[in-house]
């Protein structure tokens, strides 16, 4: 079996004579973290929209996950067949507890009964390092980064084999960005493959494996972090000027 357990091939997403995604091309391999970043409406979020159909799938190109083409798949499709994702914007149900949400996500996403929702739902509380007390409080109490470590584990529940994250440090203070850097390495370490979308470069560098930098749609530059991050065409984009 290939390494590869996703491939974005020729990628493009145009809305009219906007170029949102154009001719995107990288390989994941299995079991790394894949650092994606980029300036603001470089087409990093609408480059997951393209993987996961939500809401919409590639103009043209190709995407292939685990051997198989699944840009022409519906979206839940897509989330059954492994691959899960989170939204920038942190999205809870206020009235129900971490545990209640995880039990929906369980029922309805990971296509579970309710034992097995059960089971799952506490080893996936275990894995994000939920704090045990919190676990039944109604969720619109739970602090910032509480919420953060909910989102991942409702992403967990269905049993992804990639987990693919939209600027998960947002909002998080420098100590809870330490926490989430532990908290990404874990989850890694247990057979997960990541991509990462991030603004927090310090995060991107400190767990990434490789790094791909979009600008205006396109692959600005892709390789080693500490590399690309080095790059004069990515300084440029970032910072407006080259290096001097």
């Amino acid at each position: 079996m290939s390494d590869t357990i996703l491939e974005v091939v020729n990628a493009s997403k145009h809305f009219g004579g906007l170029k949102a995604v154009d001719g995107v091309s990288f390989g994941v391999s299995r079991g790394e973290i894949l650092g994606i970043a980029g300036p603001n409406g470089s087409g990093k979020s609408t480059l997951f929209n393209l993987i996961t159909g939500v809401p919409f799938g590639p103009t043209s190109g190709e995407i292939r996950f685990q051997g198989q083409r699944i840009d022409r798949w519906p979206a839940h499709r897509i989330a059954r067949s492994g691959l899960a994702r989170t939204f920038q914007k942190d999205a809870e149900f206020p009235d129900l507890t971490a545990r209640e949400t995880l039990l929906v996500c369980g029922t309805y996403n990971g296509q579970l009964g309710r034992a097995a929702a059960r089971s799952r739902s506490d080893e996936v509380l275990a894995l994000v390092e939920f704090d045990g007390k919190r676990c039944d409080i109604p969720s619109r109490n739970l602090s910032v980064y509480e919420k953060k470590q909910l989102m991942i584990a409702s992403a967990l529940m269905s049993g992804p084999a990639v987990l693919m994250l939209d600027e998960p440090a947002s909002g998080l203070t420098r100590p809870e960005i330490e926490r989430l850097d532990a908290l990404l390495v874990s989850v890694n370490a247990s057979g997960l493959t990541v991509l990462l979308i991030e603004h927090v470069l310090s995060l991107l560098l400190s767990v990434s494996q490789r790094l791909v930098v979009l600008n205006q749609g396109s692959v600005l530059a892709q390789g080693n972090p500490a590399d690309v991050v080095q790059n004069e065409d990515v300084i440029e984009a970032y910072l407006g000027g080259r290096k001097q």
